[in-house]
C-alpha cells in the first residue's frame, strides 16, 4: 500500500475560522478575534519549494488536533449512500492563511482528512489548496444551478495540472430519495471566466469531476424540485456584555465555504464573539424556521428563511438572555412544527478562556503565482463567447452600465477617494484630474468608476467584476453591496 508523506512546511494546527474555514467541533471557546489578527498578518507563501518550507518550520499536521474537520452528516436516511470508498487517508499540513498542502507519493486515490477532498493521481506529485468563498462565485450560477459544495482552489506545485486526473468534491446534500431527479455539474473559473463542465459521477458524498486545468472550481446541482441538504447550526456568544447573555445563532449547509462566510463576517462584526461549540448537523429544507428557548429569551427575528442563494452578508437569529445559564435552544420548522435541531448552552460554554497569541509578520516572503481568490479580480483576459470543442460554453456577461455605475457612486461615502485608489487602480494623478475637472462629488465619483470600466478589456468591466473589486475594501459600505448583488440578482432573474 502507498504511503502518502506530507511535506514539511510551516503549518499551525488549526485552520483559521472564517478563512479556509472549517469548524471546529472538538475545542470550547474559540475566540474570533484571535483569527482575525492572525489572518491579517499572514502573507501567503509561493516559492513552490517544499524544501524551504521543511527549513522554515516543523509544526504538525492540521489533524493533529482535528479541531477544524467539517462536522461529519449524521443523517440516518442517507448513510447507506455515504459508504466510503476505501481511499487511502492523508493529512495534510497547513501553509498560510487557510492554504492547505500534501505530498503524494505515487500513482493512487487520496482523501484529505481535514476537507473531504479526493485526489486521483497518475504520479508523484505535491498539491497545495484552499476552501475560498462562494460570495464571489455565486453570481455566476444561472437556469436554477445551486452550490452543492464546497468552492476549491487547487494547484499541483512544479507539476503540470494533467498529474492530476480526477477530484471529487463534497457534497452536502442527502440523496436518500431515489426518485431525486438531479443533474451534478462544476463551476470552473477559466481565465476568471465562469464554465460549467458536466460531473463524471456522484455518490452519496461526493462529485467526481475530471480535471481540465487548475483554477477555482466547485460542486453545483440542478434539481427540479427542492432538495435536503445537510445543514449546521452555529452559535456565538457575545462577549461585550458582563451580566446578561446575548448570542448570534446561524444556520448553514454542511460546506466549509458556507462556514467560512459566516465565519468572516461574525469576526468583521462590530462586537466580540466567542463560538460556543455545540453538536451542529441536521437537516435543513429550504424553508423557514424559528428559535425557541427555555427559560424564554428574546428573539429575533421571530423567524428566518433558510435559502441556498449566495449572499454575502448572512442572517441570523439574536437571542437575549437576562438570567445566567443553562439555556435550552431549539430550532423548529415553521411549516411543519418539526424540531430539527436543539442544544443546551451551559455556564463554562459562555467563558472566553482564550490566551491572546503574539501578532507575528513574515517578512520577504513572495506572492502566490496561482490562481486565488483574492486574485481573481485582478485578471485581465477576455472571456471567450465560443463553446469549447468539448460543447461548454462561456457564460458572456455584458459590462456595467452608466446608469448601474451612477447608482453606486450615489451610495459611496466619504471612503471614495480609498475605493478609487485600493480597488479601482487609480492613481494619485487620475484622482487629482478628477476632482479639479468636476465639483460635484457625485459625479467624481462617478468619473472614478467610469475609468475603472473603460480601462478594463470588454467582459471584464461587468457588475460581478465592479463587486469582486469593490469586496477588497474591508470597511466598504453595506449599500453598496446590497445594491451590487440586487443588480447581480435581477440579471439572474431575467
Amino acid at each position: 500500500m502507498m504511503v502518502a508523506r506530507m511535506a514539511s512546511c510551516g503549518a499551525a494546527c488549526n485552520l483559521d475560522e472564517g478563512d479556509g474555514d472549517i469548524p471546529a467541533p472538538d475545542q470550547k471557546g474559540t475566540s474570533t478575534e484571535e483569527s482575525s489578527e492572525e489572518e491579517e498578518d499572514e502573507e501567503e507563501d509561493s516559492d513552490g519549494s517544499a524544501e524551504k518550507e521543511e527549513e522554515e518550520s516543523e509544526e504538525p499536521d492540521v489533524e493533529g488536533s482535528c479541531n477544524d474537520v467539517p462536522p461529519k452528516p449524521c443523517c440516518e436516511k442517507c448513510k447507506a449512500v455515504q459508504q466510503s470508498q476505501g481511499n487511502e487517508l492523508v493529512t495534510p499540513r497547513r501553509i498560510s492563511k487557510g492554504r492547505l498542502q500534501v505530498q503524494l507519493e505515487g500513482e493512487g486515490t487520496y482523501e484529505c482528512s481535514v476537507t473531504g477532498l479526493v485526489f486521483e493521481v497518475s504520479g508523484r506529485v505535491l498539491i497545495r489548496y484552499s476552501v475560498l468563498s462562494w460570495s464571489k462565485f455565486g453570481m455566476f450560477l444561472r437556469d436554477s444551478w445551486r452550490f452543492a459544495g464546497p468552492i476549491f482552489n487547487v494547484d499541483c506545485v512544479n507539476s503540470p495540472s494533467s498529474i492530476l486526473t480526477s477530484i471529487q468534491f463534497p457534497h452536502s446534500l442527502c440523496l436518500a430519495d431515489p426518485d431525486s431527479e438531479m443533474t451534478f455539474s462544476v463551476l470552473h473559473m477559466k481565465d476568471s471566466c465562469p464554465v460549467i463542465e458536466p460531473s463524471v459521477d456522484h455518490s452519496g458524498s461526493h462529485v467526481k469531476w475530471r480535471v481540465s486545468s487548475l483554477s477555482p472550481v466547485g460542486p453545483i446541482v440542478q434539481s427540479s424540485k427542492p432538495v435536503e441538504h445537510h445543514g449546521v447550526v452555529l452559535v456565538y456568544k457575545e462577549l461585550a456584555l458582563n451580566n446578561s447573555y446575548s448570542f448570534r445563532i446561524y444556520l448553514a449547509t454542511n460546506n466549509s465555504s458556507d462556514i467560512k462566510d459566516i465565519g468572516k463576517e461574525v469576526r468583521c462584526a462590530n462586537k466580540r464573539y466567542l463560538k460556543v461549540e455545540k453538536p451542529p448537523t441536521c437537516k435543513l429544507d429550504e424553508s423557514r424556521y424559528r428559535l425557541m428557548s427555555e427559560p424564554e429569551g428574546d428573539i429575533s427575528p421571530a423567524d428566518l428563511p433558510f435559502t441556498l442563494a449566495v449572499t454575502k452578508l448572512k442572517g441570523y437569529f439574536e437571542v437575549f438572555f437576562e438570567q445566567p445559564p443553562p439555556f435550552k435552544v431549539s430550532l423548529v420548522e415553521t411549516e411543519s412544527d418539526q424540531t430539527v435541531w436543539s442544544a443546551t448552552i451551559r455556564e463554562g460554554d459562555c467563558v472566553d478562556s482564550t490566551v491572546e497569541k503574539p501578532r507575528k509578520r513574515t517578512d520577504n516572503r513572495k506572492r502566490s503565482t496561482s490562481t486565488s481568490e483574492e486574485e481573481l479580480p485582478k485578471k485581465r483576459r477576455r472571456c471567450a463567447d465560443e463553446s469549447g470543442d468539448d460543447g461548454v460554453g462561456t457564460v458572456q456577461v455584458p459590462d456595467v452600465s452608466s446608469k448601474q455605475l451612477m447608482q453606486v457612486a450615489k451610495r459611496l461615502g466619504k471612503e471614495w477617494k480609498q475605493v478609487a485608489i485600493g480597488c479601482l487602480d487609480l492613481s494619485s494623478k487620475e484622482l487629482d484630474d478628477i476632482q479639479a475637472s468636476e465639483e460635484d462629488v457625485i459625479m467624481q465619483r462617478f468619473k472614478a468608476l467610469e475609468r475603472w470600466k473603460t480601462g478594463r478589456p470588454n467582459g471584464q468591466a461587468t457588475v460581478t467584476h465592479l463587486l469582486m473589486s469593490l469586496q477588497e475594501l474591508d470597511d466598504l459600505p453595506n449599500e453598496v453591496l446590497k445594491t451590487l448583488q440586487d443588480m447581480i440578482d435581477n440579471k439572474a432573474a431575467e
